[in-house]
């Protein structure tokens, strides 16, 4: 039970703070900074604008992906090994999603222009950022330890 209070809090809490920073970019908040800018943009795609071209569609195929995702975690058990990564990845592609169908896309406000411009993000891009490498940390690092002390325990000692 303390497993899902921790992914349902945590997706609960990114998608309330996300949401609630956007309607601030929405309102017409707007700082501009040497290195950073805090501006409002509407982005139609996903990553770098891409598949943009899918329109409206987009946010349909984005709706089965988090669906295909939920059922996935609950279905192999996947959340009881990583709820809070789990939550941070989806609380941000909730916050996104809910975009897409209110603002006809996502809002995105913190644009880099130090020495390269960079693609404009917001907190839930942030939020699955560190979610997707807290649970590829955790797959990749830490798997094979606790498969091991499984194993080692389960062995007869002589």
């Amino acid at each position: 039970m303390r497993v899902f209070a921790i992914f349902f809090l945590v997706l609960l809490g990114v998608f309330i703070i996300d949401q609630n920073i956007k309607v601030l970019f929405v309102d017409g908040y707007y700082r501009a900074g040497e290195c950073i800018d805090l501006v409002l943009y509407y982005n139609k795609g996903v990553a770098f604008s891409m598949f943009a071209s899918l329109g409206e569609y987009l946010k349909w195929i984005q709706s089965v992906l988090i669906i295909v995702i939920l059922y996935v975690i609950f279905k192999e058990r996947y959340i009881k090994e990583y709820p809070f990564a789990l939550g941070l990845i989806l609380g941000g592609a909730l916050g996104n999603l809910y975009d897409r169908f209110i603002y006809e896309g996502v809002v995105d406000y913190v644009a880099w222009h130090c020495g390269f411009n960079f693609a404009v993000f917001n907190l839930a891009d942030v939020a699955i950022d560190i979610g997707a490498v807290w649970l590829l940390i955790g797959v990749y690092f830490f798997s094979d330890k606790e498969e091991k002390d499984k194993n080692d325990d389960s062995t007869p000692k002589t």
